[in-house]
């Protein structure tokens, strides 16, 4: 009786255990979700998540906006039917997956050529990073992001 007693408790605080682990690697991959703003403060992005996937919108950004406020258009985008769509509001990244501490396999796309880039992002003491390569990752450009905690809503004017 005292060894299924045992077991019993065993098993129970091992299933405890995993599930904690399993929580832990949901918050982690979660992280990333919220408000960014590029490091020097000329960008923002909203990171989500849709289906089984990551994705980002452009909230504001210097190279986007016109003087006026409003947005810029997606003029060299190779779709034609696309070129008369907002930048701001845009969805311009797709298909993070988390895997092993950072999100991988996903698209961004530049608006200023009209091009789709492969791109992976990492975390660092509270900070994003993004790489955008054509091909190899080692020939990429890496930018910096920091989380917005609390929105100024004068800042973008």
């Amino acid at each position: 009786m005292k060894t299924t007693k045992f077991m019993f408790s065993l098993i129970g605080i091992i299933m405890l255990l995993m599930f904690n682990q399993r929580i832990k690697a949901q918050s982690k991959e979660n992280s990333i979700i919220g408000i960014w703003e590029t490091e020097n403060k000329d960008g923002r992005m909203q990171i989500f998540k849709k289906a089984d996937e990551f994705q980002a919108k452009l909230l504001w950004g210097k190279e986007i906006v016109n003087a006026d406020g409003s947005s810029k258009k997606d003029l060299k985008n190779p779709d034609p039917k696309l070129r008369k769509r907002d930048i701001v509001g845009m969805t311009y990244l797709l298909g993070l997956k988390y895997s092993e501490n950072q999100w991988e396999n996903g698209k961004i796309y530049n608006s200023s050529n009209g091009k789709w880039y492969h791109c992976y992002v990492w975390t660092e003491k509270g900070k994003l990073f993004l790489r955008g390569y054509l091909g190899v990752k080692m020939l990429g450009q890496t930018t910096k992001w920091n989380r917005v905690k609390k929105i100024d809503k004068t800042a973008n004017k």
